[in-house]
């Protein structure tokens, strides 16, 4: 016997995406590296809803810290990462929390 939300279920993905606002449409995973005490790429223009990761290539640690506010990574050891989804369209400005010379701008995009 089928259950009344099984019914509703299917009916909700018979509807064209168009007409389902609530439904992400996910964006592939970026990469930024850290190395020689820098982020490459330094500024990253990404659609709405990206997870941006950084990993640690470098012999020292760094952290990855959002100048709003919005993500603070841990100490990231050399081969550790740290991972962001961007959910609000923005621009981001981010630096090495121990090396505040290390600079990076991601660009959220709505798509």
């Amino acid at each position: 016997m089928r259950s009344p939300l099984s019914r509703r279920t299917v009916a909700c993905l018979a509807l064209p995406l168009a007409l389902v606002p609530f439904v992400a449409r996910a964006a592939a995973p970026v990469a930024i590296s850290i190395d020689n005490f820098a982020f490459t790429p330094q500024v990253l223009t990404v659609p709405l809803g990206t997870i941006v990761t950084w990993k640690n290539g470098d012999d020292i640690p760094h952290t990855i810290v959002d100048t709003g506010g919005a993500f603070r990574s841990p100490v990231l050891d050399t081969d550790d990462a740290f991972s962001f989804t961007f959910a609000t369209v923005g621009e981001y400005g981010y630096f090495c929390g121990l090396h505040p010379h290390m600079t990076g701008r991601i660009i959220v995009t709505r798509g």
